[in-house]
C-alpha cells in the first residue's frame, strides 16, 4: 500500500470519527453509490437468497420488497465490507406528534446497508434496513418504510436515466444533473429532498458555475479567482468547511514528505491545521496504519514464500493461509487481509 493511499485511509477514518463523512459525500464522482442509481436493483430484487426458495418473483420493483410478509433470512454476520464498521446513528428523529423528521442520517442508514449489494441480495439488505427502522414507533416507522421504498425506486429511476447519458459533454452533464434533481422531487416531498440532497445539489450548482467560470476566456486570472471564490461562498457552511479540510489534507500529504524526519514539526503542523484533538486522532490513526503496513509486509513475504515452496493441494493451501493470517492479524483485520489476498 502506497504512502498516499495509507494517508487517504487514515484521513477517511479521521473524518468518520469526527462526523464529517456526510459533508464529503457529495464530492464523490458521478457514478458513485451516493449519487446514482443502481441498475442491479431490479435484477437483484428478483433473486431470492440462495437458501430461500420463496423469494420474490422476477421483475419485482425494489419498493415492493419493503414491508413484505414473506420472511427473509438475514445472516448473523454482517457483509464483509461492513465488518468492523459502525451503523450510522442520529436518524431516529421525530416531531412532537411522533411523525418522522427526514434527516441526512436516514439516507446514510439506507446507503450503509445498500453499499453491500452483491455481497447479500437486495431482499436481505432491505430486511436489514427494516430491522433497524423497527426501533421507531408509529407513525414514524411507517413513514420511514415509505421513504425507504421511494428511495429504492428513485435509485432505479436514476440508473435508467444514466443509461441515456454516455457523453462527457458539459451540456449533457448539466442536463443529466437537472433531470436527477427533478427526479428527486418526483419521488420525495420537499422536506426529504432538502434533508437528503441539499448539500449535494449545492455542490452540483457550484460545479456548474465553476465550469462556466473556468471556460470564460473573457476573465483574467484575478477576475476568475474572484468569481470562483464568490461561487464557493454560496455553498452551505458544512460543505465549505469540508472543502477547506480537503485542501488541507491534500497539502498535508506534501508536508508529511517534507517533515518525515521531524515528528515534532509534523505534529505541530497537524495541530495548527486541524486542531489539537483532530491532530491527535490523525496521529493515532497513522500509527495504526503504519503498524498494519509493517504486519502486512511481513505477512505478504511469508505468504509468497509459502505459495512458492509448498506442494499442498488447494484446500490445504487455503488452510495454511488461514493459519498464517491468524498469526499476523486479529478480528476484522483478518477479513481485510483475506479480501486483499483475493485481489492480489
Amino acid at each position: 500500500m502506497s504512502r498516499s493511499r495509507a494517508f487517504q485511509l487514515s484521513a477517511l477514518a479521521a473524518m468518520l470519527s469526527a462526523g464529517l463523512v456526510w459533508a464529503f459525500w457529495p464530492f464523490e464522482p458521478a457514478g458513485s453509490v451516493a449519487e446514482t442509481g443502481n441498475s442491479d436493483l431490479l435484477v437483484e430484487a428478483g433473486e431470492p437468497p440462495a437458501n430461500d426458495a420463496s423469494g420474490p418473483a422476477p421483475g419485482l420493483r425494489p419498493s415492493e420488497l419493503v414491508g413484505t410478509s414473506t420472511p427473509v433470512a438475514i445472516p448473523e454476520q454482517l457483509p464483509a465490507s461492513l465488518s468492523g464498521t459502525s451503523v450510522p446513528s442520529g436518524w431516529q428523529r421525530v416531531d412532537a406528534t411522533g411523525a418522522l423528521i427526514p434527516t441526512s442520517q436516514l439516507r446514510q442508514l439506507f446507503e450503509y446497508y445498500l453499499s453491500a449489494l452483491g455481497e447479500e441480495s437486495m431482499p436481505q439488505l432491505v430486511a436489514r434496513i427494516e430491522q433497524a427502522l423497527s426501533q421507531l414507533q408509529e407513525p414514524a416507522r411507517s413513514q420511514a418504510l415509505e421513504t425507504l421504498g421511494a428511495y429504492l425506486d428513485y435509485k432505479l429511476a436514476v440508473a435508467d436515466l444514466e443509461m441515456a447519458y454516455s457523453s462527457a459533454d458539459p451540456a449533457d452533464m448539466e442536463r443529466r444533473m437537472r433531470e436527477i434533481h427533478a427526479l428527486r422531487r418526483t419521488w420525495f416531498d420537499a422536506d426529504t429532498v432538502g434533508a437528503f440532497f441539499a448539500n449535494e445539489e449545492a455542490v452540483d450548482e457550484f460545479q456548474v458555475a465553476q465550469r462556466r467560470i473556468l471556460s470564460n476566456d473573457a476573465l483574467n486570472p484575478e477576475q476568475r479567482a474572484a468569481a470562483l471564490a464568490e461561487a464557493e461562498s454560496a455553498l452551505p457552511e458544512p460543505v465549505r468547511t469540508a472543502r477547506k479540510q480537503t485542501r488541507r489534507f491534500s497539502e498535508y500529504e506534501e508536508v508529511q514528505q517534507t517533515l518525515a524526519d521531524d515528528p515534532q514539526a509534523l505534529n505541530a503542523w497537524r495541530e495548527d491545521a486541524f486542531g489539537a484533538e483532530a491532530a491527535g486522532r490523525l496521529a493515532e490513526l497513522e500509527q495504526k496504519q503504519q503498524d498494519w503496513n509493517r504486519r502486512w509486509q511481513a505477512y505478504s513475504s511469508a505468504r509468497d514464500e509459502l505459495l512458492a515452496s509448498s506442494g499442498l493441494a488447494g484446500p490445504e493451501v487455503e488452510a495454511a493461509l488461514e493459519r498464517l493470517r491468524n498469526s499476523h492479524f486479529n478480528g476484522a483485520e483478518r477479513i481485510r487481509a483475506k479480501a486483499l489476498d483475493s485481489i492480489r
